[in-house]
């Protein structure tokens, strides 16, 4: 037998985590130049990092020959304000994934299960797979997360329900009112995780405040990350917030020094810098409408999105999105999310909306 064989049966089950294509890998293949291609497949944020987030992160280079502070003070209490927490209720991850993994390391394994959408983000599989535990996908309801299937979906065995709000890769969105009924009528010994990652981007008269719910529901915890809104997907930052029981698990089982020291500063300036976040979602507004202008134009169905980014139909996506890459324009096919025929478009600035736009003409032609 081989190391691979005695590795356990649900370790080799797993199909790793395939991450949008990068911009010198696509040039590599295609010889292309790479200042020419677009990359519109991870959602990353087409401002960048704001300036003061920049400043901080060059500051913080100095720092790199020491450790950075494990319990990360100065984000957490940079959280603490900018949510209305207490300090113990925070837990910070190397992006909010590592929140997502040390959920699943805390609460699932062998003879548990945890709950999630058909359609939903691809991590809740692989770290409840990765814990032993069973995975409960329940049918989408267009697109996004039949919220009464997933709660009669709930077993005596489960004990995580994972959903993102808005979902990524479709976009759907589920609104407070409902969404908080649900958690509601989760058993109090079951972990609800609310992954809110596009959260900057929701319309005002969208948003909501999930931190406020946490008084009332102990079996909340809301997941966050720097790496969209705020441009910071490369330094691999995000937190959780919860009941101090439930951060105290995530803690156990959290690695040391999981953020950097350039990481923790930057994202301490970040948060400050919210005039850069609605910039942001202002220009991802505008970049949404001109996606479903065109799709509209063109008679291509698409899923409205609440995120930066948007799913369209393409027909055999993996033609399209050959065709796409072929002309140096990157997006993210989702056919391992059961949508073969569907690829998904990060928003970008004007210009690279609109070179997206030509190519996928030329593409669908």
């Amino acid at each position: 037998m081989s190391v691979f064989d005695r590795a356990s049966a649900h370790i080799r089950s797993i199909s790793p985590y395939q991450p949008g294509k990068p911009i010198s890998e696509l040039a590599r293949e295609m010889g292309l130049d790479e200042a020419g291609i677009v990359k519109l497949a991870s959602n990353e944020n087409p401002l960048g990092m704001s300036d003061k987030a920049r400043a901080a992160a060059l500051a913080a280079i100095a720092d790199v020959p020491r450790y950075p502070d494990g319990n990360g003070f100065d984000l957490k209490q940079a959280v603490s304000r900018h949510h209305d927490v207490a300090m113990n209720q925070i837990v910070l991850g190397n992006g909010s994934n590592d929140i997502l993994e040390m959920v699943a390391r805390a609460l699932l394994g062998p003879g548990s299960s945890a709950v999630y959408s058909k359609h939903a983000f691809a991590v809740y599989p692989l770290a409840t797979l990765a814990a032993g535990a069973t995975g409960i996908e329940v049918p989408a309801l267009d697109y996004g997360c039949d919220l009464d299937a997933m709660r009669a979906a709930i077993r005596d065995d489960t004990r995580v329900v994972f959903i993102a709000n808005p979902n990524n890769p479709t976009g759907t969105f589920i609104e407070a009112g409902a969404l908080e009924r649900f958690v509601a009528a989760v058993p109090r010994d079951v972990l609800v995780v609310l992954d809110e990652a596009y959260s900057e981007y929701l319309p005002s008269h969208l948003a909501y405040d999930s931190a406020r719910w946490l008084d009332r529901y102990p079996n909340l915890l809301v997941s966050r990350t720097f790496s969209k809104a705020y441009g910071l997907a490369g330094l691999r930052v995000g937190y959780g917030i919860g009941q101090p029981d439930v951060i105290d698990l995530l803690n156990r089982v959290r690695q040391p020094f999981n953020v950097t020291n350039v990481g923790l500063a930057a994202a301490v300036a970040a948060l400050a810098d919210q005039d850069f976040v609605r910039r942001s979602a202002e220009l991802n507004a505008a970049g949404l409408k001109q996606m479903e202008t065109f799709f509209d134009a063109a008679g291509i169905g698409y899923i409205r999105s609440y995120g930066n980014f948007i799913a369209f139909r393409a027909g055999d996506g993996a033609a399209v999105n050959r065709r796409l890459l072929e002309q140096g324009v990157i997006v993210r096919p989702i056919a391992g999310y059961a949508m073969p025929e569907w690829l998904r478009v990060s928003i970008g600035l004007e210009t690279e909306n609109a070179r997206f736009i030509d190519a996928l003409k030329k593409a669908l032609a």
